[in-house]
């Protein structure tokens, strides 16, 4: 699916409003060599982390991005795109672990053993991810994808042909999305807080109709202002805290930037969600950045603002290092509403939501228990 191809948040809004939030949501989750492969260990992790704090994006469809490496080497340089020999062997053992780790996990959240897809039943095709400049004719700059499916299509495996990196595999992803909002899951970031996904779906369906310009008060600054109708602001991603987004809106992040900090002041608030007696508050504030971890967000919003074009990502780059970077740009220069990016803050910014498992690094359970043993035994050797 192109970005053409995705319908506009409002009128996907209305098609699916009458829907639970697990299908109003697709989960993409990204994944690459790492030290514990072939073990699906991170991976379980994360979803035993969705089980427990946000039970609904085990019901979502899911596409499970399987990037690969770009050369083999003496030395492993995971993000240079560089393995072993025997990490390109773990590697292949490990993704076909992974697509069975979902496949069984997912079969069974959306009804049981019985509805568990077996390898005949899946759909194989091709894709490909283009990228960077066709100025010459001889530069075609694609990568091409293997593409499988469940017939239901619920779950869906990409694997690069070469590296592509974590942007383009999101892109690859948001293309084949057919739900109108997306979780973003990196492979090594797990929930360690509730997280309230259908009022935050509710929240993100009524403010579809919010303008995208800046209005004349977002350069007003004083602090006794009403919160803003959920209609009147637009909110088309949200990101949730982790250790070095603690107290984001009292952070250098904000209050070293003028027009941040109006920002801040006139929007950050408790959103109502419901009526009466199921009415719940929301808490969010302006966020001044696009990061990769895990984050909701409209599809149709995605592709036109990170992907505009073919040249708008890099292959092998990230989106924080590149779009990122360009948002918090234009944030300061008035442009918020453009972004409408914006950070989950229970208990004002102290409660934290998500961490980091560092998969780059991270060995699995038996691997990091050898590690500190041989750590043990030269401290030893050294006393």
């Amino acid at each position: 699916m192109t970005s053409e191809q995705v319908p506009p948040p409002l009128a996907a809004a209305r098609i699916h409003s009458h829907r639970s939030s697990h299908d109003l949501v697709t989960v993409v989750l990204t994944s690459s060599p790492t030290p514990s492969a072939p073990s699906t260990e991170l991976l379980s992790s994360i979803i035993t982390s969705f089980q427990k704090h946000c039970a609904p994006l085990t019901r979502c469809r899911i596409i499970l991005v399987l990037d690969t490496y770009d050369r083999i080497a003496s030395d492993s340089r995971l993000k240079k795109g560089t393995v072993t020999a025997e990490g390109a062997k773990k590697f292949a053992e490990y993704k076909k672990n992974a697509k069975k780790l979902i496949l069984d996990e997912y079969s069974r959240s959306y009804g049981g053993v019985e509805n568990a897809c077996h390898d005949d039943e899946l759909i194989i095709t091709e894709g490909e991810a283009e990228f960077g400049s066709v100025a010459y004719a001889q530069q075609h700059n694609a990568v091409t994808l293997t593409i499988t499916r469940t017939k239901d299509g619920r779950i869906t495996f990409i694997e690069p042909h070469a590296r592509v990196g974590f942007g383009l595999g999101v892109r690859s992803a948001l293309r084949l999305t057919e739900t109108p909002y997306v979780w973003i899951q990196q492979h090594d970031w797990a929930l360690v807080a509730d997280i309230p996904l259908a009022p935050l779906l509710d929240i993100m369906q009524q403010s579809e109709s919010a303008p995208e310009s800046p209005d004349s008060s977002d350069s007003e600054t004083t602090d006794g202002q009403p919160p803003r109708r959920t209609s009147d602001v637009p909110v088309k991603y949200v990101c949730f805290p982790s250790t070095r987004m603690v107290s984001y809106a009292k952070s250098d992040h904000v209050m070293l930037y003028p027009a941040l900090r109006a920002l801040t002041n006139l929007y950050k608030q408790n959103f109502s969600v419901g009526s009466g007696t199921k009415s719940v508050k929301i808490p969010l504030t302006p966020l001044f950045f696009w990061h990769d971890k895990p984050h909701l967000a409209s599809t149709a919003h995605y592709l036109s603002q990170i992907f505009p074009s073919r040249a708008a990502m890099l292959r092998g780059a990230f989106i924080e290092d590149t779009a990122g970077q360009r948002a918090r740009t234009e944030m300061k220069d008035g442009l918020w509403r453009k972004w409408a990016c914006w950070l989950y803050y229970p208990d004002e910014g102290t409660k934290l939501c998500v961490r980091h498992l560092k998969g780059r690094t991270w060995r699995g359970t038996d691997g990091e228990l050898v590690q500190r043993m041989q750590y043990m035994r030269l401290n030893s050797y050294n006393a």
